[in-house]
């Protein structure tokens, strides 16, 4: 009985990394579970999301219009600088696909409201 719960420990660890998709010459830092997407933080300082690395992880803080609270949008990019509008289009409120990021520039991980 032992054998099988360490097994299925084990299995499960396992599985929790494979979001990180980490290189192979790269050592995982730490691997956070966003709300969105499960990342990690590489010992290069770059991060890393399914088997895409990207150079900067942005918090992006506002008011979208009418709202009673401030959001939060966590994405990391290639893009050093998105400003909060494009952030809340991109995250899945706009129904125009031209203001999504393209997976290799950005990816929306976390969001949250204050």
């Amino acid at each position: 009985m032992k054998k099988i719960i360490v097994f299925a420990i084990s299995i499960l660890y396992v599985f929790s990394l494979v979001g990180c998709g980490e290189p192979k010459n790269n050592e995982v830092k730490k691997t956070i579970e966003g709300n969105m997407k499960t990342y990690c933080e590489m010992e290069d300082g770059t991060w890393n999301c399914n088997d895409i690395a990207y150079k900067y992880r942005l918090e992006i803080k506002g008011r979208m219009p009418n709202a009673v609270c401030d959001s939060v949008f966590v994405y990391l990019s290639n893009i050093e600088n998105i400003s909060f509008e494009q952030a809340w289009k991109a995250s899945g409120l706009s129904s125009h696909m031209a203001d999504y990021f393209d997976v290799d520039d950005a990816v929306l991980v976390e969001m949250n409201n204050e």
